[in-house]
């Protein structure tokens, strides 16, 4: 587990520097444009590659956090153990789409490199931040599917509701 905890921890990082670049190129061509009259070239084309980096970066750490929103509907009336296979095909289903996307964007990645797509001014190839997109989804698959398996075989730490439900339950038959 400590290992999987340095994996996400790197993840984090990435995701982070990504956007803290994402953040200064947008200033740096924001404060060219208003104060020179040049913003940087293909600062639009890079930041808007970047940010889909970032997405996806980003997805992979709420991948093994599981940080993000839920509508709990149903499982609010379940026992936990329904809860948790709830839980489980929910995550199942989101690795198959991870799967898909994976596969898909890899796709566009081989095909931007095959047809030599370049950004418009400075004439940049695309495919590598299609890369670094295809390896923020890549990462996203490593730990959206630790989380699967940790689900799967009950490793997984339950959400503070959940272990505040056991605890009120096993208080109240003492």
């Amino acid at each position: 587990m400590r290992a999987i905890n340095t994996i996400c921890r790197v993840i984090e990082v990435v995701a982070g520097l990504l956007l803290g670049g994402v953040m200064l190129l947008v200033v740096a061509s924001t404060f060219g444009r208003y104060v020179f009259a040049e913003p940087i070239p293909d600062s639009f084309d890079i930041a808007r590659l970047l940010i889909g980096a970032c997405l996806f970066w980003g997805f992979a750490v709420v991948g093994l956090r599981g940080g993000h929103i839920q509508v709990d509907l149903l499982a609010d009336f379940a026992t936990p153990g329904i809860r948790r296979a709830i839980d489980t095909f929910a995550w199942i289903l989101l690795f198959v789409f991870i799967c898909l996307l994976v596969w898909k964007v890899w796709d566009g990645t081989l095909n931007a490199m095959t047809t030599n797509q370049k950004t418009y001014d400075l004439r940049l190839p695309i495919w590598p931040f299609y890369g670094l997109i295809w390896l923020g989804l890549a990462a996203s698959f490593f730990t959206v599917g630790v989380k699967v398996w940790l689900l799967a075989t009950g490793r997984d730490k339950l959400t503070s509701a959940e272990a505040q439900e056991i605890e009120d339950v096993t208080h109240d038959t003492r």
